[in-house]
């Protein structure tokens, strides 16, 4: 089957296999003007390929294949896919480097370093080098970012990667589907105690203190909650507090006394050892090394309205991540993103998250390379465990398909795809297993995985 032929026709033409036509001539005159368009139109040739890859993957078999296309229309076939796959995402990263539909951008972000490749691409010209003019505003906090994504105020955002799962699906807000196009950094994060709490390392003494997250629908939320259940045999709803306070808040509430501590994003939890009112407990990576935090966040629409402007930015954010990645630009990079319009934090706060050399405010100097470090690849499975702590603690009610949630939202594809030709070896699988505070993922087993918790929320 030639990638320029329509992958919805149910066969060659013994009959109409879309009922719209009087006749087999009229059925291959359309499709025949169809044909030229799509051979004249480089949007239309691009579309129709990633139609067609998707179409061969589902059904490999043409008998298989034509079957179910007599049975259900091209239409319907059409809408049936686009259900399970993002067919627009995917079309959208197909396009080559053609002009931007929008130069002029406005992309919301929050000031912590996890946002550190969207931010630096600013400064140092990758947004302009890709025809792009992208003005960054730094937001309030993630309740903002959110409201300003569905009211289409933001071209696109800084997200924490959990959020677009839970707008998506209409948890906690109204349904928009939304897409995660990259990670934009891994680890990062830290469990921050105030001063007074130097005699409660163990979380088992936690029952009653208060503790910031910067949004429920975060991984600080997630594994805050699976640390206190876990290390601490604390249930989180009940034996502590939660609270949710944006992140350049949490240093002055620790200060204040209204909380007792927080899993929140760096800078904030070296600026509280900077600022001597509290010490860190525990780096994230020592819960789940190479866990993700924030992603590079648009709205699925805007993505199919605008292609060629969503591959420009997507390559302009991916090139600031390799070199976020190398460990010889982290000092110049600490003093780009230091300025007021962007972290406004002093730089040898930022050197020390962005190194990994840093005082913990205990009296030691510690050495943790990847304290942060930063990895576009979107894996899927991390959006499955993400659902499950979703379903773990109440947040989603019914049983669900991981593996469809977790690939229509997080474009893994599209990504490997295009960092392909950036140049780069992404993964070839989507999936992986990994360990969270010692006890093993598999992304195939997510529902039993939710499901193995003695500290839970989920019934039925």
């Amino acid at each position: 089957m030639s990638y320029l032929d329509d992958p919805f026709r149910a066969d060659r033409p013994q009959r109409c296999a879309c009922g719209a036509h009087a006749s087999d001539a009229e059925h291959d005159a359309a499709e025949a003007a169809a044909l030229e368009r799509t051979r004249t139109d480089p949007e239309a040739l691009s579309n129709r390929v990633v139609e067609t890859a998707l179409l061969r993957a589902i059904f490999p078999r043409d008998g298989e294949r034509r079957r179910f296309l007599r049975a259900v229309g091209k239409n319907t076939a059409l809408a049936a896919i686009s259900q399970m796959l993002p067919i627009a995402a995917l079309q959208a990263m197909a396009q080559e480097r053609r002009a931007p539909e929008k130069k002029d951008l406005s992309i919301g972000f929050i000031p912590i370093t996890c946002s550190t490749p969207l931010i630096m691409a600013e400064p140092l010209n990758f947004y302009r080098n890709e025809g792009l003019n992208v003005t960054l505003v730094k937001t309030a906090g993630w309740a903002l970012i959110r409201d300003k994504m569905l009211n289409k105020e933001y071209d696109a955002a800084h997200m924490l990667a959990p959020m677009p799962l839970a707008i998506s699906m209409g948890i906690g807000s109204v349904a928009e589907p939304m897409n995660v196009a990259t990670i934009q950094n891994i680890n990062g994060q830290a469990i921050t105690l105030a001063l007074k709490h130097k005699d409660k390392r163990d979380p088992k003494q936690w029952k009653g203190m208060t503790f910031a997250v910067p949004f429920e629908f975060s991984m600080h939320n997630f594994l805050l909650r699976y640390y206190v259940a876990e290390a601490g045999g604390l249930d989180p709803d009940k034996d502590i507090q939660i609270r949710v306070t944006p992140p350049p808040e949490m240093v002055a509430n620790l200060r204040a006394g209204n909380i007792d501590g927080f899993l929140g994003p760096d800078p904030f939890n070296q600026r509280a050892v900077f600022d001597e009112v509290g010490f860190i407990h525990i780096l994230s990576r020592e819960l789940w090394d190479g866990h993700p935090c924030c992603a590079f966040g648009v709205r699925s629409q805007w993505v199919a309205q605008n292609p060629a402007t969503f591959a420009a930015l997507f390559r302009a954010i991916v090139g600031a991540t390799a070199m976020a990645h190398d460990p010889r630009h982290r000092q110049v990079i600490a003093k780009v993103i230091s300025p007021a319009a962007f972290l406004n934090q002093p730089i040898p706060v930022l050197e020390q998250v962005l190194t990994g050399r840093f005082a913990d405010g205990l009296g030691n100097v510690r050495n943790e390379p990847t304290r942060l470090d930063f990895d576009p690849f979107p894996w899927a499975s991390m959006a499955t465990w993400m659902l499950s702590q979703m379903r773990r603690w109440g947040y989603i009610k019914q049983e669900i398909d991981y593996k469809q949630v977790a690939e229509k939202i997080f474009l893994v594809t599209d990504a490997r795809r295009r960092m392909t030709e950036m140049g780069a070896s992404p993964p070839k699988e989507s999936y992986k297993s990994f360990k969270v505070m010692g006890k093993e993922f598999d992304p195939s087993k997510a529902e039993a995985y939710a499901r193995s918790f003695r500290i839970s929320r989920l019934v039925g």
